[in-house]
């Protein structure tokens, strides 16, 4: 049982209420400087904030600094975006630890009784 509640914590800590989705260069909108991940034609893969970006080039805000990436270079563009179902599936699996948690604590105070 204690495997268990350990395995559901585990799970539990490790969702996150964002994804990366995956979108055409030319649908991304500059305003809102969104945080893109930006996978490379040679295996590089580069996480930043847009700066912005035009036919030829694509700048990024990464590690305080700008990279400038050819558009002939960019393999994919991956999005930043929130994700209610993973948000939710956390908050699920949050009270379903402690639910565990609590049944496992009560089972122990009564043996010990």
């Amino acid at each position: 049982m204690k495997k268990l509640i350990f395995l559901l914590s585990i799970s539990v800590l490790f969702q996150s209420c964002f994804s990366y989705k995956t979108v055409n260069y030319n649908d991304i909108a500059i305003g809102k400087k969104p945080k893109v991940e930006v996978k490379g034609v040679g295996g590089k893969n580069i996480k930043g904030r847009l700066v912005s970006k035009n036919e030829q080039t694509l700048i990024l805000e990464s590690n305080g600094a700008l990279q400038e990436i050819p558009v002939s270079e960019i393999y994919e563009v991956s999005v930043r975006k929130f994700s209610f179902l993973q948000s939710s599936g956390l908050i699920a699996g949050t009270l379903l630890v402690a639910a565990c948690a609590a049944v496992v604590g009560f089972v122990l105070y009564l043996s010990g009784t």
